[in-house]
């Protein structure tokens, strides 16, 4: 499976069950959310936007990839509900290992620049590291409806975090049309 095709399979609504553990003496955490992953072609407003952030030129992104979720760990009475967007830009000399660019949430950094890699065993790895922290994700795929991920999150000044998700996809968003589709189909 190439990076294209794992992000493609992504593309839907899924249901999350989360275990986070932190590297502290605050017990584990359980919680659940959904989620809903679009795939956007390179030409999208978000997309186009991100990269001429980065000083990347839009064409030489795969897609853009946009989550948005709806969840709620467990003793918590406040909902984690919030939307991000990440754009892969494969390296010309290695298809499966590239740049990932993605917004920067609560900082002074509007952008961080992060890296990707699909391995031998279809799961894909990303991460992004700055000064202040480092955060590795991977994901793969048990089934095209069950998937894994495991996070760690490192951030100096002694906090860490692991977890782990199962998630099952609980349907299929349309995916966005490129002009060249859109082209095709006429």
């Amino acid at each position: 499976m190439d990076i294209k095709e794992f992000l493609d399979q992504s593309a839907g609504k899924w249901f999350s069950q989360r275990t986070n553990h932190y590297l502290s003496s605050v017990p584990a955490q359980s919680g659940k959310s959904d989620i809903i992953i679009e795939i956007l072609s390179n030409e999208a407003p978000e997309v186009v936007q991100l990269c001429q952030q980065y000083k990347i030129a839009p064409a030489s992104a795969l897609c853009g990839v946009k989550a948005n979720w709806d969840g709620i760990m467990a003793g918590d009475a406040k909902k984690q509900v919030g939307s991000t967007i990440f754009v892969p830009v494969p390296d010309s000399d290695k298809p499966n290992h590239g740049q990932l660019l993605r917004p920067m949430g609560n900082s002074n950094k509007t952008t961080v620049t992060g890296r990707y890699f699909m391995a031998r065993d279809d799961s894909l790895t990303m991460i992004t590291e700055d000064e202040t922290m480092y955060s590795e994700e991977r994901l793969w795929y048990a089934s095209p409806n069950l998937r894994f991920r495991t996070n760690i999150i490192k951030r100096f000044g002694n906090f860490s975090l692991t977890s782990f998700c199962s998630e099952i996809r609980m349907g299929i968003t349309k995916q966005a049309k490129t002009a060249q589709d859109a082209a095709a189909s006429v």
